[in-house]
């Protein structure tokens, strides 16, 4: 059953919380993470190894379930999502690429093939035009009839797009698309990303580790410890000359209990640590290092 949905985001996690438990001991993958997409974004997240971002892409596309909190993914709500509306929802509303290119094609079955077969498996009618359009859009419609041993990597990442977009997904999930490329192969898969974007308006969240491909973005997502630590927005304006600028602000952000985590950089160059002093001012919140502690 799909609950009503804020049209403007596809996206919603509040206080998510993902907790596994191995051999008695108890592991907190996501600790309240906060994330909103709003519809026809493209979003990058990134984060250190176990900082929980795979996790977070592993509940939005339906393979795992969160421990708490909320996270809602175009009006479906992931906790209480049972097995039939697990089914369509990994059918119709989303689509998902992952970082090995052996994971996402058939071995056995032609370009073409590997675009046909989630249409064929959701029962749509025209498959063969739909797979013609989305090989082209791609920039791969001469791999039509070429097996993945016959591609590049770059390619195979590209047909995998092709396959994932094919039942018009709401949303298009991508953990490490670009992990095994170089960075000339990278930016076309990213660049065919986007065109999935602009041409067929899906909303795209990609979580990687190559910060070249973050950069092209217009918001990045930091998440650090199991929550979202800051993000990034990207942004071009004019100067008085007429010439682009492009501007990028860094924001710490702010939980529902007022929580915030500051940047490595920022705790580094202040020496800030175990507790640091605060003040507040007409138009802003002051942070210094705690001098006392030098003292004590």
């Amino acid at each position: 059953m799909t609950v009503a949905v804020d049209e403007r985001r596809d996206i919603v996690c509040e206080d998510l919380v993902r907790i596994y438990t191995a051999e008695g001991v108890e592991v907190q993958a996501l600790q309240g993470l906060n994330l909103r997409v709003d519809a026809g974004e493209v979003v990058a997240v990134v984060g250190a190894s176990g900082s929980g971002k795979s996790t977070l892409l592993n509940i939005l596309s339906g393979l795992d379930t969160p421990t708490a909190g909320v996270a809602k993914v175009a009006g479906h709500d992931m906790l209480t999502m049972k097995g039939r509306e697990r089914v369509r929802y990994q059918r119709h509303t989303v689509g998902f690429v992952w970082q090995q290119t052996s994971r996402n094609l058939l071995p056995y079955l032609t370009a073409a093939e590997n675009v046909a077969v989630p249409a064929a498996i959701a029962g749509r009618r025209s498959r063969a035009e739909r797979v013609e359009l989305l090989l082209e859009a791609m920039g791969v419609a001469h791999c039509g009839d070429r097996r993945p041993g016959e591609m590049s990597g770059g390619e195979q990442q590209r047909v995998a797009i092709a396959v994932a977009l094919v039942n018009e997904p709401r949303v298009l999930l991508a953990d490490e698309p670009t992990g095994e490329l170089d960075e000339a192969t990278s930016a076309d898969v990213f660049e065919a990303i986007r065109h999935a974007n602009t041409e067929f308006g899906v909303t795209v969240l990609v979580v990687t580790h190559d910060q070249t491909v973050a950069g092209h973005v217009g918001r990045t997502v930091q998440i650090r410890d199991g929550r979202t630590a800051t993000e990034i927005l990207r942004r071009t304006e004019l100067d008085e000359h007429g010439q682009e600028q492009h501007i990028a602000e860094e924001f710490a952000v702010l939980d529902r209990a007022g929580r915030l985590q500051l940047p490595d950089d920022f705790v580094g160059a202040l020496r800030l640590e175990d507790r640091v002093r605060l003040a507040l001012e007409p138009d802003h919140i002051g942070v210094w290092p705690d001098e006392r502690e030098g003292r004590e």
